[in-house]
């Protein structure tokens, strides 16, 4: 990035990054609560529907049960996401083995019933905060992740789920992100984001075999215990697309001292997957920023995201 667009960066005031007209997060379609989830239980897996249930967290696609002290529930709150759970049933035991963290396999894939309008999934409690909540930003996660990052980025195969919105060029995402920053305002420097981004999508597209990706590789999807990575969580966009997708979480959680650690982790991309996912930081942290107003943890992880991108690779 030249000095003029390092300049826009350090130009975000106090009352731009305050004055953020942001939309909340999607709204539920249908009402879940530890009721409907224990009357599943009894239904399709009675011998797990005298555990207790304690809702431990409700995201823009999921909500997430707390069974006992091994298991958790998952059930998809909008249409949109139902889908992407049906993919974690399919795909996630076929390459669970050979990745160095823990994901949520599906134990057990539950059925729409009781007036639960879609499939649902039993998974292995897997302890630990999100890294939203306990961020680490050492070479030891660095590295951690960037292993994570190489082993899940195998070939996909032809019939992996299809994502309009992951691991594709980056200017397919140039109208969602325009659509941002024209909700944003003044809340960001438009011009250096469009200068970066100009700059940012011209880069050669990805032109290898379709590589496994997270497709949503951000602090709130990554579990943090005792300080180190534990686990990585929310496969629903998991597809295989662009490798720069899932790397663009080098602007999420490190500084740019460390960077380089997690980049060589990760298999020591080329400059142009590099570049591209730098682009990809640039448009994950304006749409947390225009679409998280009442999440106060993800509007700041998408203003750090941001402001990181627009200083540098």
């Amino acid at each position: 990035m030249g000095a003029s667009a390092r300049r826009a960066a350090r130009r975000l005031t106090r009352r731009q990054r305050l004055r953020i007209p942001a939309q909340n997060s999607p709204a539920a379609e249908v009402e879940i609560d530890d009721t409907l989830v224990r009357a599943l239980l009894r239904d399709q897996f009675p011998d797990l529907a005298d555990l207790d249930i304690v809702e431990v967290a409700s995201g823009w696609d999921n909500v997430i049960y707390r069974l006992g002290d091994a298991f958790t529930a998952r059930l998809p709150r909008r249409t949109v996401a139902a889908v992407l759970v049906e993919h974690e049933q399919r795909w996630l035991p076929t390459f669970a083995d050979r990745l160095p963290l823990p994901i949520p396999v599906p134990l057990r894939a539950g059925q729409p019933a009781l007036g639960y309008p879609w499939r649902w999934s039993v998974c292995a409690w897997l302890p630990g905060e999100t890294a939203l909540r306990a961020p680490v930003d050492d070479a030891e996660a660095a590295t951690a992740l960037g292993l994570f990052v190489e082993a899940l980025a195998a070939p996909a195969p032809p019939d992996a789920p299809p994502n309009p919105l992951r691991g594709i060029p980056l200017a397919g995402r140039t109208e969602r992100l325009e659509v941002n920053l024209h909700a944003l305002g003044d809340a960001v420097d438009e011009s250096a984001v469009r200068s970066l981004w100009s700059e940012l999508v011209a880069t050669p597209v990805w032109d290898g075999p379709p590589l496994w990706i997270h497709g949503d590789l951000h602090p709130g999807n990554v579990l943090v215990r005792d300080g180190r990575l534990s686990a990585v969580i929310d496969f629903g966009d998991v597809t295989g697309g662009d490798p720069a997708m899932d790397l663009s979480a080098a602007w999420m959680f490190f500084p740019s001292a460390v960077r380089p650690i997690f980049r060589a982790a990760a298999g020591g991309c080329d400059d142009a997957t590099w570049a591209r996912a730098r682009g990809w930081a640039v448009a994950f942290g304006i749409a947390c920023l225009a679409s998280s107003a009442d999440n106060e943890e993800f509007t700041a992880l998408g203003r750090h995201t941001l402001e990181q991108a627009l200083r540098g690779a």
